[in-house]
Order: structure tokens, then sequence, then C-alpha cells
């Protein structure tokens, strides 16, 4: 069954998890121009310029924007539709609903963040917009629980597919002599490199010397609230504890080629968040579909993917316990980490993809059969 896609999301040249996560599907999804195309969410200070496979843009300065994003996503078969409470105008991103709401076609919604203790308005956002989608998907069991067990939602619309990765060309890593730590992704507040800083303070004594990458630009948000004042205020840290010498911070856009390379190059991935409701990791899983071991502070897509030994989970904020992980990391045999060194087949992104086709195709055929009820 042909079936074509509207998407509404962030999207490149907006560089964030949202806008990485949701080109990555539409480039599985829609295939040539008359299969799709992507209602790109726009906020202050984005590239405004003409981007392929985009054909409306919903800047959420205006106001009534959602009415021309939803009549775009009605030109198609089915609208998928990423949701992360900081993307949409409203209180609490609530315009999104009136867009749910004008919808004319089956809407798969999924879930970037699904809050242990949410707000009374981000509580009641999520419920309606789980109300008003006909699908909607989580990425890790433990975002599914917490969706069923915290809010009041009709389980049997909700599905688990995982976030996909990108497997690309294999590429030789770039080794020193030194132990190569690296944390990636955008830098803000909450990232808790500063945790990571102390920690390679107490590693000093091992032999050969870390040296610790921290790679990505400062979350767009962050830099129109403060600038470069978080990564300024890391630097200070790392001359203040004597380790500046041994960690870069790599500021420059990462594309996916050079990111392969860097990610390669690493013989540990340290995420450090301070954040205990992450249930979605992009980072954590390209660094696990990589076959690098991962020391992850014990949020909950960490605490569920590396269950089985492909790395360490650490308390937050808790340098001492980060630096006694990355020794054991580091003693690891190569052969022995129980990393697999190529993601299962399930969550490279064409699997991921005939996933959501396949939810697609059941509720194209369920609106048609209602149709044909009546």
């Amino acid at each position: 069954m042909f079936i074509s896609y509207g998407m509404l999301s962030t999207h490149p040249p907006t560089r964030c998890g949202l806008a990485t996560f949701n080109s990555a599907l539409a480039a599985e999804l829609i295939s040539d121009a008359g299969s799709g195309g992507v209602v790109r969410v726009t906020g202050n200070g984005d590239d405004e310029r003409s981007v392929p496979g985009v054909v409306h843009t919903w800047s959420s300065g205006a106001a009534g924007g959602w009415q021309g994003g939803a009549d775009a996503l009605n030109s198609y078969d089915v609208a998928v539709i990423q949701h992360e409470y900081g993307i949409y105008p409203g209180a609490d991103g609530a315009d999104v609903l009136r867009l749910l709401n004008r919808l004319t076609v089956p809407a798969i919604v999924v879930l970037h963040t699904v809050l242990a203790q949410p707000s009374v308005g981000q509580k009641d956002v999520l419920e309606r917009v789980v109300a008003a989608a006909d699908a909607v998907v989580t990425m890790t069991d433990s975002g599914r629980d917490r969706l069923l067990v915290g809010y009041d939602v009709d389980a049997a619309k909700v599905s688990v597919i995982p976030h996909g990765v990108v497997v690309g060309a294999d590429a030789p890593p770039v080794r020193t002599r030194r132990s190569h730590l690296l944390t990636w992704g955008l830098l803000g507040p909450g990232k808790g490199i500063e945790w990571m800083l102390r920690a390679l303070a107490r590693l000093r004594d091992l032999d050969p010397a870390l040296h610790y990458t921290i790679a990505g630009q400062t979350h767009p948000k962050v830099v129109e609230r403060e600038g470069e004042a978080y990564r300024d205020r890391l630097q200070r840290l790392g001359a203040l504890l004597g380790i500046a010498h041994a960690v870069s911070f790599r500021a420059d856009y990462q594309d996916p080629a050079t990111l392969s390379r860097l990610i390669a190059s690493a013989d540990v991935v340290v995420l450090p968040y301070d954040s205990r409701e992450q249930v979605t990791s992009g980072v954590l899983i390209e660094a696990v579909a990589a076959g690098v071991p991962v020391v992850a502070t014990a949020f909950p897509h960490a605490v569920e993917l590396l269950s089985d030994g492909v790395g360490v989970i650490v308390p937050h904020q808790d340098s001492a316990a980060l630096a006694a992980a990355i020794r054991l990391v580091l003693k690891w045999p190569a052969a022995d980490t129980g990393v697999n060194v190529s993601p299962p087949t399930t969550l490279r992104w064409p699997a991921v993809a005939e996933r959501y086709e396949a939810l697609a195709q059941r509720l194209v055929r369920a609106e048609a059969t209602t149709v044909d009820a009546k």
C-alpha cells in the first residue's frame, strides 16, 4: 500500500536531536517528492533558508501558525509528529493540540520526553496530545511504562519503536597514545560536564594519560539565553582543576562522517547527564551501536540499554563514581566488553522505518474501514 507522509518537527538546518531524528526518519519514509514532505517548526534565530523536502514552515513566533501547518499535513495520507514541549508555541507547547484537532488524516505522535514529575500543565497537554493522536510512539520500554503509569492515556494507542542508528562506512579510528574519553551532543547546563571534569582530575595518575573531548555546539536556546557562558564556566573549571591541557572543546558542527570517526577514536563514551528524566538519548544509542563502552548516569534510557553489560551506570552528580567507573572500563579487554561492533539490524534506520510504515498502514486501513462502515 502506497502511503504519503507529512512530517512535523524541527528539521535541518536546525541543529538539535529532534531535527536530526526527523531528518533520518524522513529520509527513509519519503522516497521522492510525491511521497511526502516536512512541515518544519522554527524558533527565534533559526536559519529560515529554503530546505529541500520542506513544504511548509511553522514559525513559533507567528500567531496561528498551526493552521497552515495542519493544512499542509492534511495533503498527505498520514501525519508523523515529533513531540517535545519546547518546540511548539503556547503554554507547555499547547498549540500543537490545535494543529492535531485540525487534522483530517491519521496522526502518529512520537514522544521524545515523558516526564516522571510533570507540571500540571505539562501533564494536561501530554494527555490531550495522546487523546488527539491515532497512535503514539515511545522509543523505550521505560518511556512507555512511565506514560502508562503516570498519565491517563489509552494504552492501546502506545507502541514502542526504538531510536534508529545510522550505519556509515567503516573508518579507521584516529588513535593517540592517550586513552580517549568522549562526550558529544549539544552543550548546555544539565549535561553534567562539570562532574566529568572533576572526575578527570581524579584520574591524573593513569598511564597513558587521559584526554577528554567535549564535542558539539552550544544548544541554540542556551546561546539565545546566555551565549557561551556555560562553555566558559567549564573552561575555567578545567583550568582551576589543573586539567585544561587534557580537555579539548570542539565547538564545530560534526557532520556524520566526522562524528563517526570521532566516536571510533574513543575508548569510553561518557554521558554524565544531570537529568533523571531522559527516556530517549540518540547519543547513547549511537555510542552503543558504534561498539564503544559507555559510562552514564542513571537516566532511564541508559539504565534500560546498558543493563546487559555494554557499559556502567553511576549515580548522578558523583565525580568519584564517574572516575571509578572509567577506571573499571579502561581495564576491560577489548574482546570482553560485551559491546557489538555493529548495531542489531532492528536498530538501523531502514528497519525502524519499516515499523513506522506498518503502523501507518494499520491506521490507514482502520480509517478506510470506518469510512466504509458509514
